[in-house]
């Protein structure tokens, strides 16, 4: 094994936690920015071009005929053949986080219809299910299995987020654990069936999953109900006869203790477990080999690359399989120095470079470790937030060079503003605040001169001071305009002087009676 530092050419903050990498016959592509794609890269999809230890990020295209890809973390992806001897393969992908933290349960089948020298044209399509649905969810396994002549997916694990009846603005975000189900899903017919197999008690999120012939095969993970890391070893097989499936799980001995740890193959029988945590504040430095003889399976521990001080001493590390052996790994940056970047990267080899990438075994693993930041600073939480604008892109070749100047006027057409001068809500990062929120922040209209738009959270409302204002035609002025408004505001009306009658006009005591002309010079004189 060894362990080499990787150089960039541009800033790639867009490689956070939660990323995924996919081998199309040796070329590399990054799928899962934190952020929306942006319009010198609508796809979000980029060619990993690594070379001499140099990464350049290279912007992907879609045929026209592709849906839409929305650029998701923690998704599970696999490898998928027509069958085991074929060698073109597809991508699946199936959940993930969105930038607004919502969570997907589409399916998406990747695949290169178009490639030259310089250029791989992708088409996605998206896959509709019928059946037992997987509900949404992230941090999960999907596998494809192979038995009589008929292939099938199965999905396992993940977190998702507590129902919607429970959600309130301060447990907004809080999720669960899925349920211990195992889903068969048919990609042909778009057909899925959910199993409950007595076996699987507990959910687990970010284990590592292998797909051989007609087995999976369960290592590890977290379950958060518990707070463990069981090591268990699961072995799921399935069988396809012309009926019904049969779904059967076995328990085996060997199992580690181990969550988001990377899994790449080495060989056709040999697989290496990288990186991962066994406690919540602490890295897993240990490496495995994972092997197949006479099909068992064999767990031991090998020989650890030299890690540099910078990894040993991180406090999380995160990553993803480049396929051919080889793995991508990211520490976060020494904030103490001004110039400091936000993550280091590196990139580990555990195998010979004349590695065959075209294998029958096919490869699963939450391929990175969760993105920490809503309770801990490390694997199983939530959110990590560090900026993830795409500031350049490389510009040779034929590929656009990115350019802020191509980017939408996002005061003017959406809800991602700057309102104030603290304004603090980030595209990137931004998450609901009030529990009335859904898709975007709640924002109110501030009444002043031609009016513009305000985040209500940065105006510091409550909530039911927002819903109050929203409800009414009453006008609103944000804080740096309610002083101006205060003092252009109407002053107090002021009472008409009281006409007195004309009786009145009669002098008292002197019993005269005025005459007509100074009857009229008094009444203009009180009008």
């Amino acid at each position: 094994m060894s362990l080499q530092m990787i150089t960039v050419s541009n800033n790639i903050a867009l490689i956070q936690p939660g990323f995924s990498l996919m081998n199309f016959d040796g070329q590399v592509f990054f799928f899962g920015q934190k952020g929306w794609p942006k319009r010198s890269c609508p796809t979000g999809v980029f060619h990993f071009d690594v070379k001499q230890n140099h990464l350049k990020l290279k912007p992907a295209v879609f045929s026209k005929d592709s849906c839409y890809l929305p650029p998701l973390r923690y998704p599970a992806t696999c490898i998928f053949r027509g069958s085991l001897e074929s060698e073109k393969h597809q991508y699946i992908i199936h959940g993930g986080k969105t930038p607004n933290n919502e969570l997907s349960d589409k399916i998406y089948i990747m695949s290169v219809v178009g490639k030259n020298n310089k250029k791989v044209t992708f088409r996605c399509t998206e896959k509709d299910l019928v059946g037992d649905v997987p509900e949404a969810r992230y941090g999960h396994s999907i596998d494809v299995v192979y038995s009589r002549g008929k292939s099938m997916g199965v999905l396992f694990g993940g977190r998702s987020y507590i129902p919607s009846a429970q959600r309130t603005t301060e447990k907004w975000n809080s999720v669960a654990d899925c349920l211990p189900h195992v889903f068969l899903v048919d990609f042909e017919f778009g057909c899925s069936t959910s199993y409950i197999l007595p076996e699987l008690q507990d959910g687990l999120s970010f284990h590592v999953s292998i797909a051989r012939n007609d087995t999976i095969y369960i290592l590890g993970g977290h379950s958060l109900a518990n707070n463990i890391r069981p090591a268990n070893l699961y072995s799921i097989k399935v069988d396809l006869p012309l009926g019904s499936p049969a779904v059967n799980c076995t328990v085996l001995p060997g199992g580690i203790s181990v969550s988001s740890a990377i899994l790449t193959q080495t060989n056709s029988d040999e697989f290496v477990i990288v990186g991962g945590y066994q406690l919540e504040n602490q890295k897993r430095m240990v490496c495995n080999i994972v092997s197949f003889v006479d099909n068992k399976i064999e767990i031991r521990e090998m020989e650890t690359p030299d890690w540099t001080p910078d990894i040993k001493h991180s406090r999380i590390w995160f990553g993803s399989n480049m396929g051919n052996g080889n793995v991508f790994l990211g520490i976060p940056g020494d904030n103490k120095q001004a110039t400091s970047e936000a993550f280091y990267f590196y990139m580990l080899k555990c195998a010979e470079d004349d590695v065959n990438e075209d294998q029958k075994t096919l490869t699963n693993s939450q391929t990175s470790t969760e993105d920490p930041g809503d309770s801990t600073p490390f694997e199983d939480s939530e959110e990590f937030c560090f900026s993830a604008e795409a500031n350049s892109f490389d510009g040779d070749d034929e590929f656009d060079t990115y350019n802020e100047d191509d980017e939408e006027d996002e005061s003017e057409t959406g809800y991602w503003i700057t309102c104030c001068a603290t304004c603090d809500v980030d595209i990137n990062t931004w998450v609901p605040f009030y529990s009335t929120e859904l898709n975007k922040p709640a924002m109110i209209y501030c009444s002043h001169g031609d009016g513009h738009w305000v985040h209500a959270q940065c105006m510091d409302l409550a909530e039911r001071t927002l819903i109050h204002l929203s409800e009414g035609s009453n006008k609103y002025y944000c804080n740096e305009h309610v002083k101006i408004a205060r003092a252009l505001q109407t002053p107090k009306r002021v009472l008409p002087l009281k006409k007195p009658p004309l009786k009145s006009l009669h002098k008292k005591g002197s019993g005269k009676i005025f005459t007509p002309a100074k009857k009229s010079f008094l009444r203009r004189l009180f009008d």
